[in-house]
């Protein structure tokens, strides 16, 4: 039985703590989200485990931590509902030529880079208990990936989300997220079959009758709830607790056919009918918990499994240095030459490649899943996030000194179709913002 004393202490600190610090970055002008990221690293043993360590073992005991992972995992899943439900694919299709290639080089440079940066660091931080081509696929995705959630609140706070910037911003992040996940979960599925009596194509038959079943079966179904809204201008208690329940079996089909919960829980999200106010609707009856209490949890866990101890002398440093050096020049130089190849200028396609450099919780909700599975070290798990935290970091001062706002002032007419406002306010770990 859990200690309900220490969790319930556990909970009032992790959350104290994270607003305290995310108010703080608020005023360097940081979304709250990244400040969050920093909390929890600090309650963790980079910080208050090295300067307090008997304080630290009381109040995070190893004995305890099964229950507050599971309690962040519950959040999570919700929050990947809620980024699937906040990307709407007709949307992207209507950004024109700019984003399309953007978004294929976005993914395809930071991959390629970083599989080539495997080839250095797998037998420095890796070992043969995890495969080369597992090692550098989870690599590549990892620096791949783009804060779709975290770059969407950037945007808003600067009134960029109807520029022509923020409109390609958005569709390419978006881009990089589902693709991001479609080639983590082919690494988990190659993983985990290794390790279990299922043939694979057993598993990816399994998993693409999921996918059909849920995009053309129960995406019809998911229709009602927008009639129902439509009528009503509300859904019942009842209707919700449903949603919820639809997630949740989702997300229990996919962790059972060999991938991981997250997936399932975010492709129901995808699935949800797209009409905006309907998503607002949603977003605002769940984002408030998800995202004040629940989340918090999750940067508190990783927090505690990231140890920036493990990095150890020059050696490691180097390691985590070419690391965020990888990732940086592949997303942002990447996204930049792409976005100028397509004829934006130059000045606001540096600004794009920063916006897409921006990691936040997506990254770190992968890494978590690829120190889970086994295909980095606990060392190499802390560079990562170090990295994640840098990225996400530089976006903002970075797009100011590029893109001032007497620069935004001045912009072109729009040369892509403006789409309705993304309702996607809870993505960067703060309640209540848009």
């Amino acid at each position: 039985m859990p200690n309900l004393f220490t969790l319930v202490l556990q909970i009032a600190v992790v959350l104290a703590v994270c607003r305290l610090v995310g108010e703080l970055f608020r005023k360097i002008h940081q979304p709250r989200v990244v400040g969050e990221m920093f909390a929890g690293i600090m309650l963790g043993p980079s910080l208050l485990g090295w300067l307090a360590p008997h304080f630290s073992s009381y109040l995070f005991p190893t004995s305890s931590l099964g229950f507050l992972n599971a309690l962040s995992q519950v959040g999570v899943v919700v929050f990947m509902f809620l980024v699937g439900l906040g990307i709407n694919p007709r949307e992207l299709k209507k950004q024109g030529h700019a984003a399309v290639l953007t978004s294929h080089v976005s993914i395809t440079a930071p991959f390629v880079l970083a599989a080539f940066l495997s080839l250095y660091l797998y037998p420095r931080l890796s070992d043969d208990s995890v495969a080369f081509t597992n090692f550098a696929l989870f690599m590549g995705a990892a620096m791949s990936i783009t804060a779709f959630p975290v770059l969407a609140r950037i945007l808003a706070e600067r009134n960029m989300l109807g520029s022509r910037l923020g409109t390609v911003a958005i569709a390419c992040a978006a881009v990089d997220d589902v693709t991001g996940w479609c080639i983590l979960a082919y690494i988990v599925v190659l993983i985990r079959s290794a390790h279990s009596s299922t043939s694979i194509w057993t598993t990816i038959g399994g998993i693409v009758v999921f996918g059909l079943v849920m995009i053309y079966g129960v995406r019809r179904l998911l229709r009602g709830y927008e009639r129902v809204y439509k009528a009503k201008g509300e859904l019942s208690e009842n209707l919700m607790a449903l949603m919820l329940l639809l997630v949740l079996v989702s997300a229990l089909c996919t962790e059972y056919l060999g991938i991981h919960l997250l997936f399932g829980a975010f492709l129901m999200g995808a699935i949800m009918p797209k009409q905006r106010h309907f998503v607002r609707y949603v977003l605002d009856r769940f984002e408030t918990i998800t995202v004040t209490l629940l989340l918090p949890l999750f940067f508190a866990f990783t927090g505690l499994r990231t140890n920036i101890g493990l990095v150890k002398g020059p050696e490691m440093w180097m390691y985590c240095g070419l690391i965020i050096l990888v990732a940086t020049v592949g997303k942002l130089g990447g996204s930049t030459l792409a976005s100028w190849l397509t004829g934006m200028p130059l000045r606001e396609a540096a600004g794009l490649g920063t916006l897409m450099n921006t990691r936040g919780l997506m990254e770190l909700v992968i890494l978590n899943i690829g120190l889970d599975i086994g295909v980095i070290s606990p060392a190499l798990f802390s560079m990562m996030v170090i990295m994640a935290l840098v990225t996400t970091f530089m976006t903002t001062p970075v797009l100011a000194l590029i893109c001032p706002k007497e620069f935004l002032a001045r912009e072109p007419e729009k040369v892509v179709a403006r789409p309705a406002t993304p309702p996607i306010s809870l993505h960067d770990g703060e309640s209540q913002v848009a």
